[in-house]
């Protein structure tokens, strides 16, 4: 797979999580109750830098923590699923609060599917909101996101790939494709 096109570079990604930042504290009336669940892999540093935004914003540490949906997908068997470990980490009780679940990019929508439910096996939250960085279509199930930074429409044989820093040693979004 081939780098086709630079959509997003740290630049733009650290400018549109400071915008979508400020959605979420007005969405929410402020970030009382509120806690960030990054979607693993890409989602977790994404969620931490959401609450640094706030912290910075607002001057005030709201819970960050993650969940891997890998015991909930639908696209592996249940002997696949036997091999993986529960991997979460909830930094409080998830319990009437405002969780905003954080990932990288919406495509199908089914690992958002996959969070909702590993989110509701540890509790239930007031509210659970979905942000993503990039939202590139083709949903097979119902799921939008609440907040996103930037829409970008690509076709199936199109892939979108955000690298961030603490895994990829870069911060940027690509469009990539297989037919180059």
């Amino acid at each position: 797979m081939q780098r086709k096109v630079e959509i997003m570079d740290d630049v733009a990604i650290k400018r549109g999580l400071a915008r979508i930042t400020h959605e979420i504290i007005e969405q929410n009336q402020g970030v009382d109750n509120i806690c960030l669940l990054g979607i693993k892999r890409r989602g977790v540093p994404l969620s931490k830098m959401l609450a640094e935004n706030i912290k910075k914003f607002e001057g005030i540490d709201v819970p960050v923590g993650y969940i891997d949906i890998t015991q909930h997908r639908d696209d592996l068997t249940e002997a696949d699923k036997a091999g993986a470990e529960i991997d979460y980490y909830l930094p409080c009780n998830i319990n009437d609060m405002r969780v905003i679940l954080v990932d990288d990019v919406l495509f199908t929508g089914r690992t958002a599917r996959a969070a909702i439910e590993a989110v509701f096996e540890h509790g239930r939250p007031k509210t659970l909101q979905f942000a993503v960085l990039v939202d590139r279509g083709h949903r097979e199930v119902p799921i939008r996101a609440d907040y996103v930074v930037k829409n970008i429409p690509t076709s199936l044989r199109e892939n979108v790939s955000v690298c961030v820093e603490e895994i990829d040693g870069e911060s940027a979004v690509y469009i990539t494709s297989d037919d180059e």
